[in-house]
């Protein structure tokens, strides 16, 4: 058996392609070598396992799922990242807009029943986020691939396709 030169992925006698990054194999002649652990170049499956990554990409929302999203090639760790910055990135966006409307009452002087609600909206808001941050953890630390209606099509088309 021979391995990928570039992720490490073990790779059929024979083979001219890895099937994980796709990339040519050396050793597509049939010989047989080691795994690319010489030098700075790891495997893919070095470091954190598949569900970690994926876990630790909703952990700070949009910002580990940007930087899940860039370091990351796993096909799963990279839709969980990209999952992550299309809830959290959308939610902070809505933040920002009640916060801005609500809080535009207050600088005109007319703090009333207006900014009760939005506040109300938005601490509302802050608790569903809260119990999805924790579910949508949940599930990647136990391998689930749960898909947000919605969000998941548009974290597909961020994390692309998997590559067959």
């Amino acid at each position: 058996m021979a391995f990928c030169g570039s992720c490490g992925t073990q790779v059929a006698d024979g083979t001219a392609f890895c099937p994980k990054c796709g990339k040519a194999v050396a050793a597509a002649h049939g010989q047989s070598s080691a795994p690319a652990s010489q030098g700075n170049a790891a495997p893919a499956t070095a470091g954190l396992e598949e569900n970690v990554a994926g876990t630790l990409a909703y952990s700070l929302g949009w910002i580990t799922g940007i930087v899940f999203l860039l370091i990351d090639k796993r096909h799963s760790v990279r839709f969980h990242a990209a999952q992550s910055i299309v809830v959290f990135g959308l939610t902070s966006i809505l933040y920002w807009i009640i916060i801005s409307v609500f809080g535009l009452e207050i600088a005109i002087g007319r703090a009333g029943w207006g900014w009760s609600a939005g506040l109300l909206l938005y601490y509302g808001i802050c608790i569903v986020m809260l119990v999805a941050w924790i579910f949508l953890m949940y599930q990647a630390y136990n391998r689930k691939m749960f898909r947000v209606p919605g969000a998941a099509d548009i974290a597909d088309s961020i994390a692309g396709k998997v590559q067959s």
